[in-house]
């Protein structure tokens, strides 16, 4: 079992593509970041409450579909699939994780409902080995591989809950890595609902009212609506410092708690490397995920990679990318003392 980790916007989604290429390796596409982080927690479930965690729509990304701000992260078939954002909410699992391993996700929603409902009481991080193991088996997988985006916040959970894991840390340069995450209409949620947060003097994550809306100037109170104008996201000016900012507190908070686990049990993983020497740094990744690094999968592993996905920050104004480069410095400097970046 093996856990992907990072910011998001550095490469993961690629990664996610080129695992699922591997005869022996199961890929989880987004699971952690489906659930949410209430989606794995402390104690015991009984398997209808697990199963519910995993089958329940996320109203966070139901809403952002309804105002027309989905994410490319999202696969669930629009056309053939019988579920939807605007009737009834589309279930988490078949928003990012199945689309990745089946054509037929609805399919295979129904397949697993009643083997996971009827699973006994037993401790969450149970659950999700025994969940792992079933879909392992259903595809003929011997090796699970989750990865998910904006991730560095599971790193905790993931340590106490599944100490046999390995974690991969995945990694992206700062200016490149905040410069994608500015056009990502998720990142600029995220950097939106801080601000907003902050105005009303909560920790992030509470339940915001609609009193709390009414309290809010206009372009920020109206992202609480449902839905939102999606205008809201896409046209307020965002300086880029502030992208900057958020990568280098997400990486310097990754690290901090990476650093907290065995070493043997965990990887840094370069975007830059990845792309520059693919063949060796998936041959590294699938060492350390326990299967082996086959002549086809590498190249099948080169071919998915763009190595032309990167430097679009040294194509800003100097000034721009001068105040960037201060922002990310942070990161760019616990990177460097953590892996020699």
């Amino acid at each position: 079992m093996t856990f992907v980790v990072g910011t998001g916007r550095s490469g993961s989604t690629a990664l996610s593509r080129v695992l699922n290429q591997h005869p022996d390796v199961l890929s989880l596409n987004e699971l952690l970041a489906s659930v949410g982080l209430d989606g794995m927690p402390e104690g015991e479930l009984t398997g209808e409450e697990f199963w519910r965690l995993l089958a329940d729509p996320s109203p966070t990304f139901d809403r952002m579909i309804r105002s027309g701000a989905a994410i490319p992260e999202f696969l669930y078939p629009r056309s053939s699939g019988r579920f939807s954002a605007e009737a009834g909410g589309v279930p988490a699992l078949c928003l990012m994780v199945l689309p990745h391993l089946t054509d037929d996700p609805d399919g295979l929603l129904d397949e697993l409902a009643p083997r996971v409902s009827a699973w006994p009481r037993r401790p969450a991080e149970d659950q999700y080995r025994a969940f792992f193991a079933l879909l392992a088996d259903r595809f003929g997988r011997r090796a699970v591989v989750e990865r998910s985006g904006f991730s560095v916040r599971w790193v905790p959970r993931l340590r106490a809950g599944f100490p046999e894991a390995g974690l991969v840390h995945l990694y992206r340069g700062g200016p490149d890595c905040a410069l994608s995450m500015s056009r990502h209409t998720g990142f600029r949620l995220i950097v939106l609902l801080e601000e907003i947060y902050a105005a009303l003097g909560l920790e992030f994550g509470a339940e915001l009212t609609e009193e709390h809306a009414r309290s809010l100037p206009p372009d920020l109170g109206g992202l609480l609506a449902d839905p939102f104008d999606a205008r809201l996201v896409f046209d307020r000016a965002i300086p880029l410092p502030v992208f900057g900012a958020l990568w280098s507190r997400l990486v310097t908070e990754c690290l901090a708690e990476l650093e907290k686990a065995p070493e043997a049990s965990r990887m840094g993983l370069s975007y830059e490397n990845l792309l520059d020497a693919p063949e060796k740094e998936l041959s590294r990744l699938a060492s350390f995920a326990g299967v082996a690094p086959g002549p086809e999968w590498l190249a099948a592993g080169r071919a998915l990679l763009d190595p032309g996905r990167r430097g679009a920050a040294l194509r800003l104004p100097p000034s721009e990318l001068n105040a960037l480069r201060e922002a990310c410095g942070p990161g760019e400097r616990a990177l460097a003392e953590a892996y020699g970046a």
